[in-house]
């Protein structure tokens, strides 16, 4: 059931993503962003933003589009943490990483170009809200891209290698290198419905967790799962001296601080019931998707 919607929503945001880069004009580094846009993600963020979006009635078509953008971004920093200077991975999603592919120079400036059309997405008139709205939007998603989410995770992800490292640091670390993006699909329906700053903070809390479970079941299918799971190299983690919960932890109590965590969300989202049914699949499926 759950791959069935997972593969609706990752066909529906290609669909509109194919259809956006259509009516621009043709550019040289097209093929490069194409390549790592279309790799065959899942697009499990796009799905939290939906499930979200559900519990508060919101319009499929438009959470597709905002799922579009956040998949832009995602593939954006997916490409430069692939790079040599980074986590100088050879293979993403089963394929040649973009750098690999295309070249160090060519796969920057496509990440960058991702990025940015993230933010042309979220302006765009295709996407029927309010300006005002968009602008919050917009502002929100910049905030979990830049220094304080995505880029400033994978700067301390660098930093903390081959160095003991407490376990509050490795969650802050993994929360912005991870959770800020979930934290921006599950605030971005509250932010659509004019929800107050408390509403949108809780659930900008819930999105760092599900991002920090979404990380921790990754570094455990880094740590025993395969290639063809992982689409990438496993064992990296342990080989470049990555500071991860397991390397604290272990495997055994890695996996129980998971299921306390996943307990922790769904009590969370009790008050939301049946319409939260989804969401909560969802976070089993990100938790058990290495079996």
């Amino acid at each position: 059931m759950i791959k069935r919607k997972l593969n609706k929503i990752a066909k529906d945001t290609n669909l509109f993503l194919k259809r956006f880069i259509s009516k621009q004009k043709k550019s040289n580094l097209m093929v490069a962003m194409k390549y790592g846009l279309f790799s065959g993600g899942k697009k499990i963020r796009s799905k939290i933003l939906i499930d979200v979006g559900s519990l508060f009635n919101l319009d499929y078509k438009t959470l597709i589009i905002i799922g579009a953008s956040v998949e832009c971004i995602h593939s954006y920093s997916l490409i430069h943490d692939d790079l040599p200077c980074m986590d100088d991975d050879s293979i993403r999603r089963g394929k040649p990483s973009a750098h690999i592919k295309f070249g160090e120079a060519t796969a920057v400036l496509a990440g960058n170009s991702l990025l940015t059309m993230a933010f042309e997405i979220l302006s765009h008139k295709d996407l029927r809200i309010n300006e005002k709205t968009k602008m919050d939007l917009i502002n929100k998603i910049s905030e979990s891209s830049g220094h304080l989410g995505i880029a400033g995770g994978q700067y301390l992800d660098l930093n903390y290698e081959r160095k003991k490292i407490s376990k509050k640091k490795i969650e802050e670390m993994e929360i912005k290198k991870t959770g800020k993006l979930f934290s921006f699909c599950c605030a971005a329906p509250l932010i659509i419905k004019k929800k107050n700053k408390s509403d949108i903070k809780k659930f900008e809390n819930i999105g760092a967790d599900i991002g920090l479970l979404f990380q921790v079941a990754d570094d455990l299918i880094d740590y025993k799962g395969s290639l063809l799971v992982a689409g990438k190299k496993t064992g990296k983690d342990k080989k470049k001296g990555k500071a991860t919960l397991i390397s604290l932890l272990g495997y055994k109590n890695t996996i129980k601080y998971a299921n306390i965590l996943l307990k922790k969300i769904n009590n969370k989202l009790k008050r939301y019931e049946p319409k939260s049914k989804s969401l909560s699949e969802t976070l089993n499926y990100i938790l058990n998707r290495n079996k």
